[in-house]
């Protein structure tokens, strides 16, 4: 379990789960796609008629359960901001767009479509610095990993990547069936958020561990 008092990694880990909601709250708005976690919970919030963060807090509340009996090496101050916080402040920002930003921002084509974008660029390098952290992950991203373990101890040439990719498209399989429309920006989430991962490791991460 990661849950060390380096202030700083918390700090920076805090504000991180900060930067997911609140640029989370745009994808959300702009409706053109955000990471799999997120829409299959909002799909399924919208179906049951219950806040985003509250039903957010209660699947990851789920999941742990099964991560703390499976493996606890993944979990840390920062899966406990992340299952807590993110969903509630995107309901927050979301309340609070509605009061400030005209809704035409988020549907006419060019203002939505530039939202979107940067929206998601800063939402990816958030999830990045987040995990990079190394503060203990959601224990939405802490299950597949256990699984990849788990999996290659006893079949060490399956790919592990397949895991990860089934569990997200798991996800989009639910909150499809949930009334959910998965658009592109699921797609762009799969495809850079592990490279812009490793760069942020590598740039700012490693570089001040050595």
């Amino acid at each position: 379990m990661k849950f060390k008092l380096d202030f700083k990694r918390i700090a920076v880990c805090f504000l991180a789960v900060l930067g997911m909601g609140f640029f989370l709250s745009f994808l959300m708005l702009c409706g053109l796609g955000t990471d799999p976690c997120s829409f299959m919970n909002k799909a399924i919030s919208l179906r049951i008629g219950m806040l985003f963060g509250t039903w957010q807090l209660i699947i990851n509340a789920v999941m742990l359960i099964i991560v703390v009996f499976w493996d606890r090496s993944s979990l840390g101050f920062g899966t406990v901001f992340n299952m807590v916080l993110v969903g509630y402040y995107v309901d927050f920002f979301d309340w609070l767009w509605g009061k400030i930003i005209p809704a035409h921002y988020f549907t006419d084509p060019l203002s939505r479509w530039l939202i979107f974008i940067g929206a998601l660029l800063c939402f990816i390098v958030s999830a990045a610095v987040y995990i990079n952290s190394d503060m203990g992950v959601a224990p939405y991203d802490a299950l597949p990993k256990i699984i990849t373990e788990k999996v290659a101890a006893r079949f060490p040439k399956f790919p592990k990547m397949l895991i990860r990719m089934a569990w997200d498209f798991s996800a989009v399989a639910v909150g499809t069936l949930a009334g959910g429309k998965p658009v592109i920006g699921i797609i762009l989430m799969a495809v850079f958020l592990g490279p812009v991962i490793s760069l942020i490791g590598r740039l700012f991460f490693r570089r001040k561990a050595k």
